[in-house]
């Protein structure tokens, strides 16, 4: 691991001298405020998986990415493209959790703020006074994909394939079939949830900062590898039921795929 992150890490700093005369980045942020929610979800919820215990949580104020992180913003901070599925508008994927990390300290330095992220050897600690990007906590995650909602989308009771990119041959709790893109299309191809923020459910699913727990109460915010990364959201790749609110997946931190990205977030101070 640790080759891996030196590796990373030069590759990163090489590609800041040029930052003066990149453009700005694309993502806007959208603002949430501090508040409680129900995370996870009750036991009569279609698809449900036994890690996602119904329980309240209250998050702090914090600035999330309207979209997922697209492969021109990532290009921007790092110089590279490791998807699969080309497009500087298309989401970057087959990104790992080491990679998300990475990227966040890279755009932190390239846009004036304190990066949140210390690398060290087997470990990476997340400095809570800093200002820089980050990725989501899980609880953070859910709180902004839910937009306010307790169904099992931000839809409602069922998301359709105008509404979210996933394989449509697998619809939800045996509603109609629908489209298969059958591939991550443009960010913000679909509506937003209802507040603003685009592709929470689908298109790729989504690393957080979380290591997982079976038990989604147990949160393990300091940065050990012990785990594997939370990863939500569902994809292109995904039945209908892996796009709900409180679904929840996992993957070793250095994995990657053409199915999953991430998206960006800021403390708000």
């Amino acid at each position: 691991m640790k080759q891996y992150l030196l590796r990373h890490i030069f590759a990163f700093t090489a590609f800041l001298w040029v930052s003066s005369a990149l453009p700005a980045q694309d993502t806007e942020l959208v603002m949430l405020e501090a508040g409680t929610f129900m995370m996870g979800s009750p036991a009569s919820e279609v698809s449900r998986h036994g890690d996602e215990d119904l329980h309240q949580v209250m998050v702090g104020s914090f600035y999330v990415s309207r979209h997922e992180v697209t492969q021109r913003e990532y290009e921007i901070a790092t110089g590279r493209n490791p998807s699969k599925a080309m497009g500087a508008s298309l989401p970057v994927e087959n990104v790992s959790w080491f990679d998300a990390v990475l990227y966040c300290n890279a755009r932190s330095v390239l846009e004036g703020f304190t990066p949140a992220y210390t690398v060290r050897d087997t470990e990476i600690i997340w400095d809570h006074t800093a200002n820089g990007f980050r990725l989501p906590t899980e609880a953070e995650w859910e709180y902004a994909c839910r937009a306010g909602t307790s169904t099992p989308f931000s839809s409602g009771y069922n998301i359709r394939t105008d509404q979210a990119n996933y394989d449509g041959n697998f619809p939800y709790n045996r509603n109609p079939k629908g489209t298969n893109a059958a591939a991550p299309v443009p960010v913000m191809s679909y509506p937003p949830n209802p507040w603003g923020i685009y592709d929470m459910h689908g298109n790729v699913s989504e690393w957080c900062w979380d290591q997982y727990r079976a038990d989604n109460n147990a949160r393990d915010l300091d940065g050990s590898l012990d785990s594997p990364g939370v990863i939500r959201g569902g994809s292109w790749y995904s039945e209908a039921g892996f796009l709900r609110s409180a679904s929840r997946s996992s993957a070793a931190h250095n994995a990657g795929n053409g199915y999953t990205g991430f998206r960006v977030v800021r403390t708000a101070f």
